[in-house]
C-alpha cells in the first residue's frame, strides 16, 4: 500500500460507527502498518509482552525466536485506546493474557485477524487487489525503507529475518531514491577547473 492507501485503511476503521470492536481493529491494523509483524506474531501478543512504558513489545517469530519490537506513538495511542475498552472479565482462562480478544472472550485466531483486515481493506476501497495481512507487513517494511531512510540491516532486525536476502524482497527502490543517492555524492557538484 502507498502512504495514502495506508491512511485510507486506518481511516476506514476509525470512522466505522457500526463496529463494536473499532478500537481493537484499529490497534491491529496500526500495529501491522507500523511494526511489520507477521500474522502469527500479532495474534500471539500477550499483555505481558508489552513494555510497562509502552515503548516496546516482545514478539515470538518463526522458529520460536523472540525479538523486541519498538513501538511508535501511533501504536502506543492505539494500544492505550484499545486497553481502555478491552474486555477484562469472563475471559477464557488460557486466553486471559492475550492482547486481542474476540467477542467470545478468547484470543483472536489468525483467521479472524485476516477477516478483520480483509473487511477494512474492502471498506477502504482496496478489496480485491490481493492485499492481505502479509501485504500489510510488506507495506510497513517498504514505507520504513523508502520514507524513513531505514538501513536494510536495521529493517532485517525489525522484521525478524535470519538473513539479509529475505529482507531485500521488501525493499523496492524507487527511481527517486536512486537519483537522490547519486545526487548525495559529495562529488556531485564538483566542476571541472579551467
Amino acid at each position: 500500500l502507498s502512504v495514502e492507501e495506508s491512511k485510507d485503511l486506518l481511516h476506514s476503521v476509525a470512522v466505522d460507527e457500526e463496529s463494536k470492536n473499532r478500537d481493537r481493529d484499529y490497534c491491529i491494523i496500526t500495529i501491522f502498518l507500523n511494526c511489520g509483524l507477521r500474522l502469527s506474531e500479532l495474534a500471539g501478543i500477550n499483555l505481558s509482552d508489552i513494555d510497562r512504558e509502552m515503548r516496546s513489545l516482545r514478539v515470538v517469530g518463526k522458529g520460536n525466536k523472540e525479538r523486541i519490537v519498538y513501538i511508535n506513538k501511533a501504536c502506543e495511542d492505539a494500544i492505550k485506546a484499545y486497553l481502555a475498552v478491552r474486555p477484562n472479565d469472563n475471559i477464557n482462562f488460557e486466553d486471559r493474557n492475550a492482547l486481542f480478544i474476540s467477542r467470545n472472550k478468547r484470543r483472536l485466531s489468525n483467521k479472524t485477524v485476516q477477516h478483520i483486515v480483509k473487511t477494512y481493506l474492502e471498506k477502504a476501497g482496496l478489496g480485491g487487489q490481493g492485499y492481505s495481512t502479509h501485504k500489510l507487513r510488506h507495506t510497513a517494511a517498504t514505507l520504513m525503507y523508502q520514507h524513513g531512510d531505514v538501513d536494510i540491516r536495521v529493517l532485517k532486525d525489525i522484521l525478524g529475518h535470519s538473513n539479509l536476502g529475505t529482507t531485500q524482497i521488501y525493499t523496492h527502490i524507487s527511481d527517486t531514491q536512486i537519483k537522490n543517492a547519486i545526487d548525495s555524492n559529495p562529488l556531485a557538484n564538483v566542476k571541472k577547473k579551467s
